[in-house]
C-alpha cells in the first residue's frame, strides 16, 4: 500500500540530487570565472586571443584593400611609410600592409589549428593506451616517444619539409609530426596516477570494458592538462611555422603568411622598417596572448600551480 508514496519519495530525492549536483557545478564555474577576471594577465590573453579569432573569421571583409592578399601589383604605390591610406605602409609590390596581415590571421589560425589538433590526435590515444596497459606496450609507445623527443623538434621538421618540398601543406606535416610526442608524454604520466584512482577500480570490479573505462573515466580526467597544452600550442606552432616561413620553407609568396612576410621584409630593413614591424608585432601578440590564456586555464584546471 505504501509503495506509490515511497517511488514518490526517492522521485523526490532524486531531483534534489540533481538540482544540488547541477547548482554545485554553477558554483565552481562562477569561481572559475572570477579566479579568471581577477588576472590581468589572464584578461589580456584572452582580449588578444579574441581580437586574433575575430580578425581571422571576418579580416577579409574588414580590411580596405583585400586583393593586395591574393598578389595584386601596384609598382607605383610601393614600400609607402605608413599613413592614413596605407596604417601599416606598403610591400615591394606596392601591396597594402595592413590588409596582408589582417587576412594573414586566418592562415595562421589554420596553421595553430592543424598542427595542435593532429598532434592531439596522434599523441593523446598514445599516451592513454601506453599509461593504461603498461608493460611491453607502454615500453614500445614511450621507447618510441623518446626517440622523437630526442631530436630538436625545429631541426626534425626542418629536414623533413626539405625532403617533402618547401610548402604550406609539407610544412603542417611535419610540425604535426614532431607535435604529437609532448602529448604522449603528459597523457601517458596523468593516465598512470588515475588508473590507480577507486572509481576506476570500481569499474573495473563490475566488468566495466576498457574501451568505456578509457572513454568515461580516464580521458575526461586527463582533459585539464590537455587543454591547458593545447592553448598555448597554438601560438607556438604559429611560432614554428612562421620560423620556417621565414627561412624560405613555408608558405610562399604571394600568400599573406606572417613568416614568409617577413623573410622578404628583411632585405628592405632598416630604412622600411615597417614592412617586417608589423607582421613581426602580430605574431608576438598572437602567442603572447595564447601563452598568457594558457597560463590562467593552468591556474584554474591545476589548483596545485597556484600553490606553487
Amino acid at each position: 500500500m505504501n509503495t506509490p508514496s515511497v517511488n514518490t519519495e526517492h522521485q523526490r530525492q532524486d531531483k534534489l540530487s540533481f538540482r544540488e549536483k547541477y547548482a554545485s557545478q554553477i558554483r565552481q564555474w562562477r569561481l572559475y570565472a572570477h579566479m579568471f577576471r581577477s588576472s590581468f594577465s589572464s584578461m589580456l590573453g584572452l582580449a588578444l586571443v579574441l581580437l586574433f579569432l575575430f580578425l581571422a573569421a571576418f579580416g577579409q571583409w574588414l580590411v580596405p584593400y583585400p586583393e593586395d592578399a591574393a598578389g595584386a601589383v601596384h609598382m607605383s604605390q610601393r614600400l609607402l611609410p605608413p599613413s592614413a591610406e596605407h596604417w601599416f605602409g606598403t610591400d615591394e609590390m606596392g601591396a597594402d600592409i595592413f590588409s596582408r596581415v589582417i587576412i594573414g590571421a586566418r592562415t595562421s589560425l589554420w596553421i595553430g589549428i592543424v598542427i595542435t589538433g593532429l598532434g592531439a590526435l596522434i599523441g593523446i590515444p598514445l599516451g592513454i593506451i601506453a599509461g593504461y596497459k603498461g608493460g611491453l606496450v607502454r615500453a614500445v609507445i614511450m621507447r618510441v616517444t623518446e626517440l622523437f623527443l630526442a631530436v630538436p623538434g625545429l631541426a626534425l621538421a626542418l629536414a623533413i619539409v626539405a625532403a617533402l618540398g618547401a610548402s604550406l601543406t609539407n610544412c603542417l606535416i611535419a610540425l604535426a609530426i614532431v607535435w604529437w610526442p609532448g602529448y604522449v608524454r603528459l597523457v601517458e604520466a596523468k593516465t598512470l596516477s588515475v588508473k590507480e584512482e577507486l572509481f576506476v577500480e570500481s569499474a573495473r570490479s563490475i566488468g566495466a570494458k576498457t574501451p568505456w573505462i578509457l572513454w568515461h573515466h580516464i580521458l575526461p580526467n586527463c582533459l585539464s592538462p590537455i587543454i591547458v597544452k593545447m592553448s598555448m600550442d597554438m601560438g607556438m606552432a604559429i611560432l614554428s611555422a612562421a620560423g620556417l616561413g621565414f627561412i624560405g620553407l613555408g608558405a610562399r609568396p604571394p600568400s599573406p603568411e606572417w613568416g614568409a612576410m617577413i623573410s622578404i621584409a628583411r632585405s628592405y630593413m632598416p630604412d622600411w622598417w615597417w614592412y617586417s614591424f608589423f607582421p613581426g608585432a602580430a605574431i608576438f601578440l598572437t602567442v603572447l596572448g595564447f601563452n598568457l590564456l594558457g597560463d590562467g586555464l593552468r591556474d584554474i584546471l591545476d589548483p596545485r600551480s597556484r600553490e606553487r
